[in-house]
């Protein structure tokens, strides 16, 4: 694992802290282990937390009380803007930085004119890379590219998406591909939502030819209502890896500075989303959603959902899971292909996105693992939601919102000359023009899952109505 000479310093300083670590620890154990899963000890932190702290300021700092922001959001990212003590405006114009989403940005962004000091949460053309049928078209141009530049084996490096058309300009395509294997088993999701909505999955031709004739899929909005929705259709992956017997993606937060040049940082802090339900490929079952999709807004509606724990696990027990049954090096081979994948999914846009001095982006990968540890790229959110189901997962969005402003750094405590940091909070500068190597150049190993545990609330902020959940919540 990551080892570190600060961990003994950190270690000793924490001694008072002991007892109650250990009673946390040991609660947290004994409610995984009725779940038949034994999580190990924690990993240790690759260097001290202190070094977290330090803020390097100058001269120009500004007061958190001048800086303005404007969102259409009242959830943890509210929360957070306000415990930095900057102050909400209704302007139109008058503010350091705006929220928005992504309608507005269609429908506003191209007409507005910016100062220097003003940001937004969105390129332009985001959804270039967050809808799911941009996302598969422009990862099959990188792959070509590769192929035809460096060699089919640095193209396959590319090949983190499984086999996708999209309906109904590619039935034809589709259908070909089919025939190669008739008990093959699809999954067909809509191209431009969220939540897990219009998500199905069929073993038939004929299934295909029932949804087009649906009205339920025709666009609602469209001058044409005979126009049939568009639909990604992807070969099921059919061996996840499975926790407890259950189906589980996991969730990584990437924050992209710039497209010219391509700057990604990744937060350590991550989690799982479980199925309720144990998994099976059984074909009378192919229906049931409960099995088959992970999205929190499906799994909430089953019969057996507890809200009291909700669906999640945080990647830092899954991390100590998987290093505890299948050993530190698989793990670590693994997180590391799961970095690349987010890089690599940007670098498929990178050409095409709009750069632009006032935006950045807080992107949500999902992701999926085979029983072979192949990660695979289910979708990019460009709206992940930050609105908390439990205890943990408020103080998980809340400290990533919180680092990417820090990253952000609309206070002015980095010098430009010193940026960018390659260590801010729990985010990790992984790409500048080029793969960041840190002070790992020799042995390159990923920090997805190794951050620190989730702080007490009255350490935080006050409750929220929404919040009043238990710390029981870190299960699946």
């Amino acid at each position: 694992m990551l080892k570190s000479d600060n961990n003994n310093s950190l270690l000793n300083s924490n001694d008072h802290n002991d007892d109650e670590k250990d009673e946390s620890l040991l609660q947290q154990n004994q409610e995984v282990k009725q779940q038949n899963i034994v999580v190990p000890s924690p990993p240790e932190l690759p260097e001290s937390l202190n070094s977290f702290l330090i803020k390097t300021t100058t001269s120009s700092c500004k007061d958190p009380k001048s800086i303005k922001f404007k969102t259409f959001l009242h959830n943890t990212l509210y929360d957070t803007l306000k415990k930095r003590g900057w102050k909400e405006t209704d302007d139109e114009t008058d503010w350091d930085i705006y929220w928005a989403d992504i309608h507005w940005v269609h429908e506003n962004f191209d007409h507005m004119y910016l100062q220097d000091y003003q940001k937004i949460n969105h390129f332009r053309n985001h959804y270039e890379l967050t809808r799911k049928d941009l996302l598969v078209k422009n990862v099959k141009r990188m792959i070509k590219t590769v192929e035809k530049e460096c060699g089919k084996a640095e193209a396959a490096k590319f090949n983190f998406i499984s086999t996708s058309f999209v309906l109904p300009q590619d039935y034809a395509l589709f259908q070909e591909e089919f025939k190669k294997n008739s008990r093959s088993i699809w999954i067909m999701k809509p191209v431009g939502r969220a939540q897990g909505k219009g998500i199905f999955l069929i073993n038939k031709i004929s299934q295909i030819n029932q949804w087009k004739k649906d009205p339920r899929l025709t666009r609602s909005n469209s001058e044409d209502q005979d126009q049939i929705e568009a639909y990604i259709i992807q070969r099921y992956i059919n061996n996840p890896y499975l926790i407890g017997g259950k189906k589980f993606d996991i969730r990584i937060y990437a924050l992209v500075l710039s497209y010219s040049p391509l700057t990604v940082y990744i937060h350590r802090n991550g989690f799982c989303r479980f199925s309720n339900s144990n998994f099976t490929m059984d074909k009378k079952d192919i229906s049931n959603l409960y099995i088959h999709a992970t999205n929190v807004a499906i799994q909430k509606t089953s019969p057996n959902y507890n809200v009291g724990k909700g669906c999640k696990w945080l990647l830092y027990n899954l991390r100590n899971y998987l290093s505890s049954k299948h050993g530190e090096e698989i793990v670590d081979t693994l997180m590391t292909n799961i970095e690349t994948l987010i890089v690599r999914s940007l670098m498929s846009v990178q050409k095409i996105m709009i750069n632009d001095k006032h935006c950045f982006e807080l992107y949500g990968f999902d992701i999926l693992i085979d029983q072979d540890f192949k990660p695979w790229l289910l979708e990019v959110n460009a709206s992940p939601s930050l609105t908390a189901e439990t205890h943990w997962d408020y103080e998980l969005k809340f400290d990533v919102i919180n680092d990417m402003f820090d990253v952000i750094d609309l206070e002015k405590n980095v010098s430009d000359e010193k940026k960018p940091l390659h260590k801010v909070g729990g985010f990790d500068l992984v790409y500048y023009d080029g793969p960041i190597q840190h002070e790992r150049a020799s042995s390159y190993k990923s920090y997805l899952g190794c951050y620190k545990k989730i702080p007490k609330r009255d350490k935080r902020t006050k409750k929220h109505s929404h919040h009043h959940l238990t710390d029981s919540s870190i299960q699946k």
